[in-house]
């Protein structure tokens, strides 16, 4: 089993500051809009992947199972798996949303990143993105900086890199982004799970025997599924089974998400030069969002945060519910 090491301190610190300051710099009367170019600039900066995808792609096994304790302060009442489990007690709750394959699962995210992933300011995006609910298209997404309410982008198309070349986009299809097929009992959505992992998009030469059949790589996909919709019996189910998972650990304390909420985190296992966390709503345990630092020469810091604020399915990109 690997270590995990203890966050320090002023890594909590730091992050309830820096994301509090963008709560209080959102409140601000926002300055006029700036010109187009401004904006194009500032979103070739921006990576969407970096709020969603990146832990995913380095997830490789699991770590030693204990609670993180930040400074003096006492250890949580929960454990991960009991956190996990309330999770799926609140999706069980929540409305169903249906979906024909040609149509979007619209998301709407709040993000919090750097350009480098440990320096450099911080920057708020609200990202609304558009993906097909069958796999049939290419996802869709505009953004635009949270202190220009009219500063939104226009609306672009986004496809996979080629991990052997990343300034090349692959032609292929995205996975569906409506997971309404999912089996709703935990034990089933494993062996679902195991059947049909998440592409990785693996660069050429990469021991993909090894990687995909890694019994982590099911809970690997589990988590993917968080990006796109799915439907609260399997949303249940999907937590049910991350509560099985060995290596998940509670982050003592309050945790501020990007949009200022506040929820408990649960620490993912198995992320290479870095963390990945969960955060679930303190009183409530609705999923909220991720976040994620980097570990540089010892010391941790954030390198982005997401919050979703809304879900919908509607039926075409650029419309909103």
């Amino acid at each position: 089993m690997t270590k995990i090491e203890k966050s320090s301190h002023g890594f909590e610190e730091q992050l309830l500051t820096d994301l509090k300051a963008h709560v209080v710099q959102r409140s601000m009367p926002a300055p006029a809009a700036r010109p187009v170019g401004h904006r194009t600039r500032f979103l070739r900066g921006w990576r969407l992947a970096g709020a969603f995808g990146l832990a995913v792609a380095l997830t490789v096994g699991g770590l030693a199972v204990q609670t993180i304790r930040v400074g003096n302060q006492p250890p949580p009442a929960a454990s991960a798996s009991e956190i996990l489990r309330l999770a799926a007690d609140a999706a069980r709750q929540q409305p169903e949303l249906t979906a024909r394959p040609d149509q979007y699962v619209f998301t709407e995210v709040l993000a919090t990143t750097r350009e480098r992933p440990d320096s450099g300011p911080y920057t708020t995006v609200r990202t609304q993105m558009w993906q097909s609910a069958g796999g049939v298209t290419h996802r869709q997404a505009r953004y635009r900086p949270e202190t220009e309410p009219n500063g939104w982008s226009e609306l672009q198309v986004f496809r996979p890199n080629d991990p052997a070349n990343p300034g090349k986009e692959l032609d292929e299809l995205p996975s569906p982004a409506y997971h309404g097929d999912l089996p709703t009992d935990p034990d089933e959505l494993l062996r679902y799970l195991r059947e049909h992992p998440v592409d990785l998009h693996l660069p050429e030469g990469a021991d993909e025997e090894a990687v995909y059949g890694d019994e982590s790589m099911a809970y690997t996909t589990a988590r993917s599924m968080l990006r796109g919709y799915v439907p609260p019996r399997a949303l249940a189910a999907l937590f049910e089974l991350l509560a099985r998972e060995p290596g998940a650990v509670v982050i003592s304390g309050d945790v501020v998400d990007a949009a200022g909420r506040h929820g408990v985190a649960i620490r993912m296992p198995g992320v290479i030069g870095g963390n990945n966390d969960f955060i679930f709503d303190r009183d409530t345990h609705v999923y909220l969002g991720t976040r994620m630092s980097v570990v540089r020469n010892g010391r941790e810091s954030l390198y982005s945060a997401a919050a979703l604020l809304r879900v919908a399915i509607v039926d075409r990109p650029g419309q909103l519910p």
